[in-house]
């Protein structure tokens, strides 16, 4: 079996004669001391942490970081002058009320996630390959943007389609432009299989979101092969783990990341046991953060990967609050003809909005539901994340 890219990617990046879990983590106990002797010297919001460790167990004495300190302390996090800031990622959204968080990007930050993506996506995209890319396109150093770029200099030609296309739309560009590969969240390609067929698609990429194991299935069953999940998220940079082809969980970007997984009380978890992901981003230049609590849970994959390498790797990432529309997935898109939905809680009644592309029963639910075919002109009922909407 090939090892997985992201050995080499480690090996360029870093300069690593070899990767093995030895040279992993004295690079990062390396680039912790590295980090925290700048935040040290610089005053900022990590002024009072210090500015050496001896090992990397010692990291798990460290207070934590918190969405609240993200929205309330950016300067004192932003560890470059504002020139050198390329990109600013924010969660402002129209509902947002109070504070919102702020990630900065400078451009090595961009240029080393492109690095990462190209590592990820050379695992599935191959040169003269077209790629339809159905993540938003939001200006330079955007997450389409950094994605199409790896593409490109992978040799293949990306499609930059965003994720508000209906399914009319990306019928006409399936049958225009014979893309052979998918890069998008997982519940969108479920959709656009079931209602447009997999044409010359013949690979995928997903991100964005938990991949339920319904969705999974479903989309591995029509393509013919196997998924490549991705996770990311913009506190670290939009690339945090990408799948080799063992598909044996996502290998961490550990030149990048220190993973920890902690319980409930805060105490790190051992390798296996699901927790919430903390993370330290010893690769950020612009805004790195220390043991920043994603509020997302996983766990840490044990042993070696069968491809060979011994890079982390991690599970299945899922948010904590999203259970309830999980079980809805593995309920609703374990049925062939549903093509999407979407969960709403209204006056704390469970309403559901069901579009279906074929014939079939749906089991009894105890939700109100309102069920149609889909139409060419229909969209995906989420623009991002998928949760129960409260109403």
């Amino acid at each position: 079996m090939t090892l997985s890219r992201i050995d080499a990617f480690l090996r360029v990046q870093e300069g690593m004669s070899s990767i093995t879990r030895a040279s992993i983590e004295a690079m990062q106990l390396e680039k912790l001391n590295a980090l925290l002797a700048r935040e040290k010297e610089r005053g900022g919001f990590y002024r009072d942490l210090p500015a050496h460790l001896d090992s990397l167990s010692s990291l798990a004495s460290l207070p934590f970081t918190t969405d609240e300190d993200l929205a309330h302390n950016a300067p004192g996090l932003l560890l470059r002058s504002q020139s050198e800031v390329q990109r600013v990622l924010s969660d402002a959204t129209s509902g947002t009320t109070g504070a919102a968080k702020r990630v900065f990007y400078t451009e090595g930050d961009c240029r080393h996630t492109v690095e990462l993506f190209m590592a990820g996506l050379g695992e599935l995209i191959f040169p003269g390959s077209v790629t339809m890319i159905l993540f938003p396109f939001s200006g330079p150093q955007g997450l389409g943007e950094l994605i199409a770029e790896a593409v490109e200099r992978l040799g293949a030609r990306p499609l930059k389609l965003g994720a508000a296309l209906s399914y009319g739309e990306y019928a006409a560009v399936l049958e225009k432009e014979r893309p052979d590969t998918f890069v998008g969240m997982p519940v969108q390609l479920l959709s656009l299989l079931r209602v447009c067929g997999h044409g010359s698609l013949k690979r995928a990429l997903v991100s964005g979101d938990a991949c339920p194991d319904a969705v999974l299935r479903g989309c591995e069953e029509i393509l013919g092969s196997r998924l490549f999940p991705h996770y990311g998220s913009r506190e670290m940079a939009l690339g945090g783990a990408i799948t080799c082809p063992a598909h044996a969980g996502m290998h961490l970007r550990e030149n990048h990341v220190i993973a920890e997984i902690i319980n409930g009380n805060g105490l790190p978890l051992p390798h296996g046991e699901t927790g919430e992901l903390v993370i330290t981003t010893i690769g950020m230049e612009a805004m790195p953060l220390i043991r920043y609590r994603t509020g997302d849970y996983t766990r840490v994959i044990p042993g070696k990967c069968p491809c060979g390498s011994e890079v982390l790797r991690l599970d299945t990432v899922r948010r904590k609050e999203t259970a309830e529309i999980a079980a809805l997935d593995e309920t609703l898109f374990s049925l062939p003809f549903v093509a999407d939905y979407r969960a709403e809680q209204r006056a704390g009644r469970l309403h559901l909005q069901i579009l279906t592309c074929g014939e079939g029963a749906l089991p009894a639910l105890d939700a109100e539901s309102d069920i149609r075919p889909v139409r060419p002109d229909d969209r995906s009922l989420y623009a991002g994340k998928r949760k129960v909407e409260r109403t």
